[in-house]
């Protein structure tokens, strides 16, 4: 019996090379712009404001604005829970005042804990609170790695995170083509 190939998706409407290319290219500028203001302005208060984070919660918010997991209420409820799941495990593991992972170079086996532990809560606290975005599991694991640790990289992250989710939305919407008035006949 012969195989057939596997069925192509059928394309999206107004998909082509030239609406893809044009979606990219949107996405590019209101990437590097929004990122590059989150961190000018970390630079100017004194904070490392752009983090891991933030590239996939702008991805989201950006590329996908109409899907659940870029809801205004999503990201925020999932950092939320995230800071507090990754504060939390610090505490727990005797984790506050430790060294980073990369200031150390290495991990210790109570910060694997930490991490894993963080990351596993904030997955479950998600998907109870039906807050689903993705990018908040990473707010945890720079909480618990001790890269986003508690004082000025905390707040810059926190900052940055807040500065995206109030931005990105409207970049999105700004620039959305449902946002573009329709000609009438």
């Amino acid at each position: 019996m012969a195989r057939l190939p596997p069925a192509r998706p059928a394309p999206e409407q107004g998909d082509t090379a030239r609406s893809r290319l044009l979606g990219g290219v949107r996405l590019f500028v209101l990437s590097s712009l929004l990122l590059a203001g989150v961190g000018a302005i970390g630079r100017v208060i004194g904070w490392v404001a752009l983090t891991t984070t933030l590239g996939p919660t702008a991805y989201l918010l950006l590329a996908h604005p109409e899907s659940i997991q870029a809801r205004l209420r999503s990201a925020v409820t999932a950092h939320v829970l995230a800071v507090a799941v990754g504060l939390g495990c610090l505490a727990g593991f005797g984790l506050w005042n430790h060294p980073s992972i990369a200031a150390q170079r290495h991990d210790m086996v109570r910060q694997i804990g930490a991490q894993a532990l963080a990351v596993g809560l904030t997955l479950l606290l998600l998907h109870v609170c039906r807050a689903h975005h993705p990018p908040a599991a990473a707010t945890a694991l720079l909480i618990t790695s001790g890269v986003s640790r508690p004082g000025p990289p905390l707040y810059g992250m926190l900052t940055g995170l807040a500065l995206a989710l109030a931005v990105a939305p409207l970049l999105a919407s700004a620039t959305s083509r449902r946002s573009t008035p329709r000609k009438r006949d």
